[in-house]
């Protein structure tokens, strides 16, 4: 399974997502196998379909892979976004709801300097 770590914003928004695609990795593999057997389950598809579960990367929230789960724009939005964007984002990258929204032209940039 895949992780990223993602910066979420939105008006006046800012937090830090841990997302997990909930597809084992090697197909072949011993662990693997199990992995399937215990995400499908719990109605994982396995499918090799970016299969997101999202949390806040503080852990004192809930977590889910239902967009429509989290019950606001932000997160919903956010959510589908990183489904639908999942092998084209990379570790730390901006989600900006407004931006994806088409409510500004400009994408917010990242609250931390990263040296590289």
């Amino acid at each position: 399974m895949q992780t990223k770590i993602l910066e979420l914003r939105d008006r006046a928004t800012f937090f830090l997502v841990l997302c997990v695609d909930m597809n084992p990795d090697d197909p072949g593999d011993l662990w693997t196998l199990y992995q399937r057997k215990a995400l499908r389950t719990y109605g994982f598809p396995c499918d090799n379909e970016p299969n997101i579960l999202m949390t806040h990367l503080r852990g004192d929230d809930h977590a889910t892979n239902d967009p429509y789960h989290w019950g606001d724009r932000t997160k919903k939005t956010a959510h589908n976004f990183i489904i639908q964007h999942w092998n084209e984002l990379q570790e730390g990258d901006v989600i900006d709801v407004e931006f994806i929204l088409g409510e500004t032209k400009v994408k917010k940039e990242s609250q931390f300097e990263v040296p590289f």
